[in-house]
């Protein structure tokens, strides 16, 4: 499961030569991004695209919080995981143990975690935050010596320019908690922020 630094590096430059000719991307950054320890980068998700769009967003590899259903094939579940994807089964904790302990080492690491909270594709909107994961996150803090910075990050697709479509990349200030007991409050923060920096509603129940 461990990322490979140099398919990350060579995936990561690829993708920023296709995005240039598809996108024109704008990064916002309202705070300075601790570099040092660990954090969990925590974008609005609507498509496929997030993803590549946040690797190239920051500078350091990051590791992927991603459903399970992406790793069943074989080929494809070698090339994600060592490109930094750690399936996880949202529903059923339990039966990706291995996932979260390795996630959890990670962090022990120092290493920086995406992790999408709506937990699918939601457009024209802010989904609700799922708790479960950021839960976890929270109860190893103890071990870990130091709180963990959850950084919120908003992603709005504009309008076609002929053939590059604009996208908004704005990064939020760190949120912080205390323990697990935290993870509710935590969680709609965590919403509250992407839909600000997303520029998009919170939809009904979120």
């Amino acid at each position: 499961m461990k990322r490979n630094s140099f398919l990350y590096s060579v995936t990561q430059r690829f993708a920023h030569l296709i995005f240039f000719f598809l996108y024109r991307i704008e990064t916002e950054r309202e705070s300075e991004f601790p570099i040092e320890g660990p954090a969990i980068i925590l974008p609005k998700h609507q498509y496929w695209t997030d993803i590549p769009l946040v690797s190239l967003s920051f500078r350091f590899p990051l590791l992927f919080v991603a459903k399970k259903e992406l790793f069943r094939v074989p080929g494809i579940r070698s090339y994600l995981s060592l490109v930094g994807g750690v399936p996880l089964d949202r529903d059923r904790s339990i039966k990706t143990l291995s996932a979260i302990k390795y996630l959890l080492s990670s962090l022990k690491g120092a290493e920086k975690v995406v992790i999408f909270p709506e937990g699918t594709y939601v457009r024209e909107g802010v989904g609700a935050g799922k708790k479960r994961l950021i839960e976890m996150i929270l109860g190893a803090q103890s071990d870990l010596q130091q709180r963990i910075p959850f950084i919120p990050m908003g992603i709005r697709y504009g309008k076609r320019v002929g053939w590059r479509r604009r996208v908004e990349i704005r990064i939020g200030p760190p949120l912080f908690a205390e323990g697990k007991t935290d993870a509710t409050l935590l969680t709609h923060q965590i919403m509250d922020e992407i839909s600000r920096l997303s520029g998009l509603p919170k939809s009904h129940g979120a």
